[in-house]
């Protein structure tokens, strides 16, 4: 339901909206100030936190535009994935990002698991599943097992549900820039719009400390 109402959003962007220059950058109708700011995970950094889920394909669309923003982000700009934990699949896909994130896997996981869901009709929905299609990966399935069911990785799980609802996330892809700005596709005009009012809210953030 999520994602097929932010299909519906990001159709309307594009049929009804043309690019939003800086200067027209308007809170409420491309991005949401928050009432109440969330903590930045460390301080002294602008942090810009996407909130996502594997299974999306927005999320899947947006990661091409997304990753090469990233990779050229400056030194004081802090970029936090943070998996959406809306029950169900998405809390077992989260904990499968999570695990990943501990093991201190190399992207191209990530990517894999992404291409698994979306061009190979993949499920990844049992720990089997995602332990033996790791395993195609590099990835120990002993120690995959071991990190995701591990305390850590449980207590992570229960961060990322606070902060869902802390940044009152709805429905992913979403960027958070410094704990106090929501965006999402629909409401900016699509991934590179995205990005660059995400750049805009990074600014304002740093003339602003």
């Amino acid at each position: 339901m999520r994602t097929l109402l932010l299909g519906a959003l990001l159709a309307a962007a594009s049929l009804l909206s043309v690019p939003a220059q800086a200067a027209d950058y308007q809170a409420g109708r491309h991005y949401v100030e928050l009432n109440s700011p969330v903590p930045v995970s460390q301080p002294g950094k602008i942090e810009v936190v996407e909130l996502f889920w594997y299974g999306c394909p927005h999320c899947y669309q947006f990661e091409p535009v997304l990753n090469a923003w990233a990779s050229q982000l400056p030194e004081d700009v802090n970029f936090v994935r943070v998996p959406a934990l809306f029950g169900g699949i998405w809390n077992t896909h989260g904990q499968l990002f999570i695990t990943l994130e501990a093991m201190k896997v190399e992207p191209r996981v990530h990517d894999a698991i992404f291409a698994a869901l979306h061009r190979e009709g993949r499920k990844l929905a049992t720990t089997k599943e995602m332990a033996e299609f790791l395993a195609g990966q590099g990835v120990d399935a002993d120690a995959f097992l071991k990190t995701y069911n591990s305390f850590a990785v449980k207590g992570q799980m229960e961060k990322a549900k606070k902060l869902a609802m802390a940044y009152q996330v709805t429905g992913v892809p979403v960027l958070v820039v410094n704990g106090k700005y929501r965006l999402d596709l629909g409401s900016a005009g699509g991934p590179e719009q995205a990005v660059a009012l995400a750049d805009h809210l990074i600014a304002r953030e740093r003339a602003n400390p």
